[in-house]
């Protein structure tokens, strides 16, 4: 990956958590972080990775986010001073989940 792009991803990312925190209303109590952001060669498109807690909103706040995704686009681009501006897409996290369940593993073992 080239540095440009690592740059990219990295204000993308900063840009984005803003704007969810400010621009998106989410359920009361749910924590919803984006934790990468992986853009394309070509800067055309981005997967935003999104984890959500508690588990169990993790639907409603993806139905909530792409509802709103034109919305987001919209404000992300008006906000970046760069062209082309990718296409932004959200995914789930699951290597944050994987993760947890291997910290959980390794507890468990410690404990024996």
């Amino acid at each position: 990956m080239t540095n440009r792009i690592e740059k990219v991803n990295a204000l993308i990312q900063k840009e984005l958590s803003k704007i969810l925190l400010r621009e998106v209303d989410f359920p009361q109590g749910v924590l919803v972080t984006i934790t990468r952001c992986d853009s394309s060669p070509n800067l055309s498109e981005a997967k935003i990775y999104v984890s959500v807690m508690p588990d169990e909103q993790i639907d409603k706040v993806f139905e909530i986010l792409n509802r709103r995704i034109y919305d987001i686009q919209q404000v992300l681009n008006r906000r970046l001073r760069m062209r082309p501006i990718p296409r932004i897409e959200f995914k789930k996290e699951e290597k944050t989940k994987k993760a947890a369940q291997v910290e959980e593993l390794l507890e468990e073992l410690k404990e024996r």
